[in-house]
This record gives C-alpha cells, sequence and structure tokens, in this order.
C-alpha cells in the first residue's frame, strides 16, 4: 500500500492500493487503444475538451487545493493559485497549439516540401510532490494537444492529488485512456519506460532520479526530457531599488516554504549594499506568518515530510560548521523548519554548493559584475537567475554570460505557458512550454513531394 499522510499533524489521510503487473499492462493498453484515435482528432476537438478542464479546474479548485494542502503541506492560498494556474496553462495550449503545430512550409527543388509535427504516442510522465497539479499540466496541455495521450506517475506521497488529476480529464469528457494514473512505487518505472507501448518519458524531480530514467530511455533509444534540482541565484547590485527587490526575492525563497527547483537559493549581494539590504530582508522574513497550511493567512508551512526537514537541517548545521554564521533561524521541529538566513556563505559550503530544498538561504557578497557572474556560474546547476538593476542594459549584456536556461531581471524565476522552460547542467535538458516545449514530443516530419 501507499499511503498518503499529512505532514503538518502527522495523520493518516488515505491508503492506495499499488497496481499490479496485470494492472499496469492494463493501463498501457488503454493508453495505446486510446491513442489510436485521438492522434486523429482535430485541433478544434482537442481544444474543446481541453477547455473543459480548464473549466473543471475553476469549478473545483477549493477541493483540489484543499486536498494538495493537506496531503504535501503547501499553504491553502498557494494551493488555489497553483490550481488558477493549471486552468491557465489549459487555456493558452487550447487557443495555440493549431498554430504553433501547424506545417512549415519550406521552398526546395520540390514542387512541394514541408515539415509536420506528428504526436509520438504514449507518454510517461514522472513528476513531483513539490506542485502536483501544476507540474503535470504544463506537460499534459501541451502533450495531448499534440495528440499524444499520457500516462502518470506520480510521487508516492501526493497520491490523493494524482487520483483527481485523472478524475479532471474524465470529468471534462476527454476519451478513456487519454490521461491514465498509474499507483506505482519508482521501482516499477523502469519496466514501463521499456514497454514498447510508452515511446518517450519526461520526469520532473531529483537528480539521481532523471539519471536513472534518462539510462533506461537511452538504452531504449527513447526520447526524454528532464527537469531537475536547481540553485538558483538572486543577484542585487548596487543600484537596484531595494525595497523592491527585497519582496521580491522573499517570495522567491519562501514561497511554498522553499521547496521549488527554481526558488532563488543563493542571494548574492554587492559589497556596498549587503548590509542595507539585509537588515530589510531579514525583517521582511521575520513577518511571514508560519503555521498550520490550511489558514489563509499561511505563507510558510510544513515541509512535505520530516526527512526533507532533516536534510535541511544537515546542510545548514555543516554550513555553520564550516564557517557560516545563523542571521536568523536554523532550528527544525518535526517537519517545520524556521525560516533561516545564513550570512558568510562561500562556494564551498553545502547551502551554495548544494540544492536546498526548503525555508533556508545564503548569503555571499560580491565586489563587482565579474564575480557576481563567476558565482552565479559556479553551481552544478543551471535553472535560472535574477538578476536586480536599474542598469536594464547592463542586464541584458550580463544575459548571455549566464550558463543557465533563463535569467530573470527584478523578477523571480517562474515557469510561464508563453515562455519555455528548462535548465542547463545537472538541471536536465529540453523544455517545456511555449511553441518550443509542444515540440519536444512530436515528430519533427519532412514531406518531399514531386510530380513527374
Amino acid at each position: 500500500m501507499i499511503v498518503s499522510k499529512n505532514p503538518y499533524n502527522g495523520k493518516v489521510l488515505a491508503e492506495h492500493k499499488e497496481f499490479s503487473s496485470e494492472d499496469i499492462i492494463k493501463a498501457l493498453s488503454k493508453a495505446d487503444t486510446a491513442f489510436k484515435d485521438w492522434r486523429k482528432t482535430s485541433f478544434e476537438e482537442r481544444s474543446r475538451l481541453l477547455l473543459k478542464v480548464a473549466k473543471v479546474l475553476k469549478e473545483n479548485k477549493q477541493e483540489y487545493a484543499e486536498t494538495m494542502t493537506k496531503e504535501m503541506g503547501k499553504p491553502i492560498s498557494q494551493s488555489l493559485a497553483e490550481v488558477e494556474k493549471c486552468a491557465w496553462v489549459c487555456e493558452y495550449y487550447a487557443e495555440n497549439a493549431e498554430k504553433q503545430l501547424s506545417e512549415d512550409q519550406i521552398t526546395t527543388d520540390a514542387k512541394e516540401s514541408f515539415i509536420r509535427y506528428d504526436p509520438l504516442g504514449v507518454i510517461l510522465a514522472v513528476m513531483p510532490w513539490n506542485y502536483p497539479f501544476w507540474q503535470v499540466f504544463r506537460f499534459a496541455a501541451p502533450a495531448l494537444m499534440a495528440g499524444n495521450v499520457c500516462v502518470l506517475k506520480h510521487a508516492s506521497n501526493v497520491m490523493m492529488c494524482a487520483a483527481n488529476l485523472e478524475e479532471i480529464f474524465t470529468k471534462a469528457g476527454f476519451p478513456e485512456g487519454c490521461f491514465k494514473n498509474m499507483v506505482i512505487g519508482s521501482d516499477k518505472v523502469e519496466a514501463v519506460i521499456k514497454d514498447a507501448r510508452v515511446k518517450a518519458v519526461t520526469l520532473t524531480g531529483s537528480g539521481p532520479a532523471g539519471s536513472a530514467v534518462a539510462a533506461t530511455a537511452g538504452k531504449e533509444i527513447k526520447k526524454s526530457v528532464l527537469e531537475l534540482g536547481g540553485s538558483n541565484a538572486l543577484v542585487v547590485f548596487e543600484d537596484a531599488d531595494l525595497e523592491k527587490t527585497v519582496k521580491v526575492c522573499v517570495q522567491a525563497r519562501f514561497q511554498n516554504t522553499g521547496q521549488s527547483c527554481i526558488a532563488g537559493k543563493r542571494l548574492l549581494l554587492q559589497e556596498s549594499v549587503a548590509d542595507e539590504f539585509l537588515k530589510l530582508f531579514k525583517n521582511e522574513v521575520e513577518n511571514l506568518k508560519s503555521g498550520d497550511p490550511m489558514d489563509e493567512d499561511t505563507y510558510v508551512g510544513v515541509q512535505a515530510r520530516e526527512d526533507l526537514a532533516k536534510d535541511l537541517d544537515k546542510q545548514v548545521q555543516e554550513s555553520v560548521e564550516m564557517g557560516a554564521e545563523i542571521l536568523m533561524g536554523g532550528k527544525r521541529k518535526d517537519a517545520y523548519y524556521e525560516p533561516t538566513i545564513l550570512t558568510g556563505v562561500t562556494p564551498e559550503m553545502p547551502v551554495f554548493k548544494e540544492e536546498t530544498f526548503g525555508p533556508a538561504i545564503g548569503v555571499t557578497t560580491f565586489k563587482d559584475e565579474n564575480e557576481a557572474i563567476d558565482l552565479v556560474n559556479a553551481s552544478q546547476y543551471g535553472l535560472g537567475v535574477s538578476l536586480f538593476t536599474k542598469d536594464l542594459a547592463k542586464a541584458k549584456e550580463l544575459a548571455g554570460q549566464i550558463e543557465d536556461g533563463a535569467v530573470f531581471v527584478n523578477e523571480l524565476v517562474k515557469s510561464d505557458p508563453r515562455l519555455p522552460f528548462g535548465g542547463t547542467k545537472n538541471s536536465g535538458y529540453g523544455r517545456e512550454l511555449s511553441f518550443v516545449g509542444i515540440k519536444e514530443f512530436v515528430n519533427i516530419k519532412t514531406v518531399y513531394i514531386n510530380q513527374f
């Protein structure tokens, strides 16, 4: 059995019977059968159904948000926002997919030559718990609009959310098999990838999980897209608007209780404004309300599991032993970890070189732009970076020197259906969202026509 447990009070919410080998085969067979018809549907029909999904999400957002909050501890206001964002991505692709996948006419020696974008088939999605709805929808909306069908292996601690996800597509009227949730553990993933009916796989999660999935997919010569960890830098230059920058940086680090791959985890401050900024930043963090995730005014809740809080505490304490100083926080109680600020952080410390998946941030100072860029790039990760400055020309120039997959200026790194999302280095490969993401799981097919 797979157990859903409330991380705030420790109560068992539900038990889920894990799929047998026969159940897995049955689910994949249904998906494969569904694909044969779904690939023939018009964009108009796909759009109609995806807009109904958006409607179901909006009409039931309180129920879905409460399940999310109870199952993985996300503050309820942020759970509601997540459900609403899922409706947005559905609406975006319902309105834009046909144009994004329209044939590209190419002038050659042929009478006619063009590129068409055909679906691949059954796509396996291995998804994480931290954004249990959004991570799935940002994959599923474009995949379904492209004519693929989706099979979900969700994180074991959010199986109630996973059940809701399949129910949403059923309520919206999608044909059976277009979106299938499989109640399986990680030990069953390899066999699913190897199944001939599965044509590709996408994973959002940890580095080790991504490496294992990519290795299996590679052996099977199947396409994979990986969105892995991140250690995003928040770079504050001396000409930044400090008060506005503080508010953005606090949100970037502490929303979702810091449990986000794109959270700002390394705070890089130009020396001339470091003291002033830290004073403002600490005051803002101290005003964040911690407590019951079901309370509307709670901003920092518990972590999704107690072991995650223990892992974060270990990274903090090891960094302190190496010379970092705790400006505030640094204490744990069960799955709750206090909002924590560490100063004097150097690149050798765990809170700099590792991904910290919780409400703790390390502060490092720099002298000039060159040192700032060196610090940004001195990471095994390459998901995104935020630059804070009034000099937009400088920011554009520096963007070209940064190795990450995204650069946001005077804003936190975030995913937007209209823009490609993904990283470099140990943050993975491939892109989700936008006109780029929808083409990850299609057969980019050349058609060349001559007439004798």
